[in-house]
């Protein structure tokens, strides 16, 4: 895959966004590498964990809105037909996916990692929501999933405002459940929890 990288490490698949030029902004061809990921985590059955990273300074920008908004607003769906939602919208699920981030960590990002099952991040991570500040809607689940993983107060201050928080605040809300103390750290724990849960 071009935009994603693929690493087996036994029963633990590590998919790693690979566009560090952009900040791992998604254009389409990087949305579908990472549909593409996922079903291959989820269609063999010698995998039994995902760890979704990052290449490079920061885990994502979000979306590269001059690629993806007219291919969006054609009402195409950027997703191949033999991939999975890596948003993990689109039915049921087997395999638990354990995710690290680290620098910028804006929009779609947080989407990826609340349809992850276990989060840790660096503590440089800077997390935002701000999809509000462009006037347009957050469609990868997180006006559903962040209310329900970090309540109701604490998802709507970040929503409906699009500020910027830091991993002491996204460890306090929930969103992430450890902060290490950089990028290398986040992967290598989040690759050490994936192997301990493979081995369950």
């Amino acid at each position: 895959l071009d935009t994603v990288t693929l690493e087996r490490d036994g029963n633990v698949l590590v998919m790693g966004l690979n566009r560090p030029e952009k900040r791992n902004a998604f254009n389409v061809a990087m949305l579908a590498d990472l549909s593409r990921a996922y079903a291959i985590l989820e269609d063999d059955d010698s995998l039994r964990v995902g760890v979704l990273v990052a290449q490079g300074d920061h885990f994502t920008a979000g979306l590269d809105l001059v690629d993806v908004g007219p291919y969006i607003a054609a009402g195409k769906d950027p997703l191949p037909e033999n991939g999975r939602d890596p948003w993990r919208l689109d039915g049921a699920w087997t395999k638990p996916v354990v995710a690290a981030a680290q620098g910028r960590c804006l929009t779609l990002g947080i989407e990826l990692l609340l349809a992850a099952d276990i989060r840790i991040a660096a503590a440089d991570t800077r997390f935002a929501q701000i999809e509000v500040l462009r006037g347009i809607f957050p469609f990868g689940g997180a006006t559903i999933r962040l209310p329900r993983q970090t309540g109701w107060g604490n998802a709507m201050r970040w929503l409906l405002t699009g500020d910027e928080f830091d991993a002491s605040e996204a460890l306090r809300i929930g969103l992430i459940q450890e902060v290490v103390a950089d990028a290398a750290g986040a992967r290598a724990r989040a690759i050490e929890i994936a192997h301990t849960i493979a081995q369950r």
